[in-house]
This record gives structure tokens, C-alpha cells and sequence, in this order.
């Protein structure tokens, strides 16, 4: 069935009950690589619930706490959504933090589709989800750039530019991040079950020669690598963080990241360095609280 776009903005959001504890925000650290060395403290305050500072949670864990494959995505089960996945294409991520999230809650994810953009040869749903505390209070806000295949050319609004292009100058700091072959097979276990990160046959039809990384995974990998490196470790420093995904990378490769420290935040981008950096994540920033 074709994207309803009346029908989709107009629904009653979608509200699904989270929870998590210290064993889920540990093995998603451990999935972005957290934990190297193994007897580095300011790496264990990410995998070892006995450390003197306490467990801490990286704001991207947000995205997949309850493991359901990212909050957020519950969009897929308002009226008018009724879309074949195949088509679907996680274009962009947007975290807004209110308050740092804790290492175990119980949640209630509140997820909309805030607009429906037509790009022509698809269409974007733009979807908004709020963790809300057991309190009621939000922990965080979520926006994400859905990029549906052959939903576009309905007449509707292509929407504002998402562009946020890096400084004409060099980066300030550059960091290459090394990863595992195996990889994507553990970021799966945070949720997301996409045979496209699994399954060569299926990583094959979809045109690649065997399956790529989550791009969520390459992305908390860089706010971890910035939270490390400019915010003196601290994850709850973090208001915001935002990417667009603008090319594939392999488990295996090294990620290459080129960081600047601007007035609004820092801006970074993302390639392979394996393949003479081929882009991964741009149009990024993080800022501080």
C-alpha cells in the first residue's frame, strides 16, 4: 500500500512502554567498542556497573533503550504507514537531551510522524519520539529522516535543508577508530534484527559485498569518541547530537573521524579510511549542555 501522508501526520501518536537496566546500557557500549583497554577506568565507567563513578549511558543508547531496535521507530505502526521495509532508508538522526539518562528505567516512548516530505522519487517521514520518565518528565527527544523509495511525488512540501556542511579549514582534532570484523553480529543484540547487517546473501542483493555496520553504531561510536576526547568523559555533558548518514561502512575497517570546535558545537564527518574515505556520517554536530 502507498504512504498515506494525511493519514500519518494526523494520527494520535504511538505510546510503547521501555525499560531497561545496567545489563542493556553495558552491551551496547561494548557494541560500539567501549571497554579498550579493559583495565582503562574511563573505559570502564561504560561496561562495569562496579565502577566508582557509576555505570554511565551515552544519550545515543536512547535510540535503542528497550530493546526494540531504536525508539522511535514505532512510527511504522501508525495508520498509513504501511510500507514495504525494503524500501526504507535511515537517512538522518537528531537527539536532543533533556536530562542524562539513566542506567536502568522504566520509559514511555512517544512517537509521531511530525511531518511527511516529498523529495520526488521518495518521500521522508520525519519521525519524533520523547522518552518520558517514569516521572512524566522527558528524558530525551529523538528526530529521525525515514527515506521511503517510491513514496515521493505527491505534490507535498520537500521540507527545510538538514545541511550543516564541515568548516572550510583543517579539522582540529582527527582520530581513526578500529573495528571489529564481528561487529555489526553485536550491535544486533541492542534490537535492531536487519538481516542486512547479518546475512551476506542479503547484504548481496542490496548491492553491497557483504553486510555493512548499523549506522547508529558508527554514530554513537563518534559521540563516544568525542565525549572521550573533549568532554573529560562525561556523557550526561551532552545536549545534542545529530548526523546525516551519507554512505556505508564495513565491520572490520577503521572509521576515520575530522573533528572541529566551533561557536555552535562540535562539528565533525565521519569515512572510511579503508577506502580512500569514502563518506559515512556528515552534516554532524555534538554540543554540550
Amino acid at each position: 500500500m502507498p504512504l498515506d501522508v494525511e493519514k500519518a501526520t494526523s494520527a494520535p501518536p504511538v505510546r510503547t512502554d521501555v525499560r531497561w537496566d545496567e545489563r542493556d546500557v553495558r552491551l551496547y557500549h561494548l557494541a560500539l567498542g567501549a571497554g579498550v583497554p579493559e583495565t582503562d577506568p574511563r573505559e570502564l565507567r561504560y561496561v562495569y556497573e562496579g565502577h566508582q563513578q557509576g555505570l554511565h549511558a551515552l544519550p545515543t543508547f536512547g535510540v535503542v533503550a528497550g530493546g526494540t531496535g531504536g525508539v522511535g521507530f514505532q512510527v511504522f505502526d501508525l495508520p498509513g504507514v504501511d510500507i514495504d521495509l525494503a524500501n526504507v532508508l535511515h537517512g538522518g538522526q537528531e537527539i536532543t537531551v533533556h536530562r542524562p539518562l539513566p542506567a536502568a528505567a522504566r520509559a514511555t516512548a512517544v512517537t509521531r510522524a511530525a511531518a511527511v516530505h516529498d523529495k520526488g522519487k521518495a518521500a521522508v517521514i520525519v519521525q519524533e519520539s520523547t522518552l518520558l520518565g517514569k516521572d512524566g518528565a522527558p528524558l530525551m527527544t529523538q528526530r529521525n529522516q525515514i527515506f521511503v523509495h517510491g513514496e515521493g511525488g505527491f505534490g507535498g512540501d520537500r521540507g527545510p535543508s538538514e545541511r550543516l556542511p564541515a568548516p572550510d579549514r583543517a579539522p582540529d582534532l582527527v582520530l581513526e577508530i578500529p573495528t571489529l570484523r564481528q561487529q555489526a553480529l553485536l550491535y544486533r543484540l541492542t534490537g535492531d534484527w536487519n538481516p542486512l547487517h547479518a546475512d551476506p546473501a542479503t547484504a548481496r542483493r542490496a548491492g553491497h559485498d557483504r553486510p555493512i555496520l548499523h549506522g547508529l553504531c558508527t554514530f554513537g561510536m563518534a559521540v563516544k569518541a568525542v565525549t572521550d576526547r573533549l568532554l573529560g568523559g562525561d556523557a550526561g555533558a551532552i545536549g545534542g547530537c545529530r548526523t546525516r548518514f551519507a554512505g556505508v561502512f564495513f565491520p572490520g575497517e577503521t572509521l576515520r573521524l575530522r573533528i572541529w570546535d566551533t561557536d555552535d558545537g562540535y562539528r565533525l564527518t565521519a569515512t572510511a579510511a579503508d577506502r580512500a574515505d569514502a563518506p559515512v556520517l556528515t552534516d554532524a554536530r555534538i554540543t554540550a549542555r
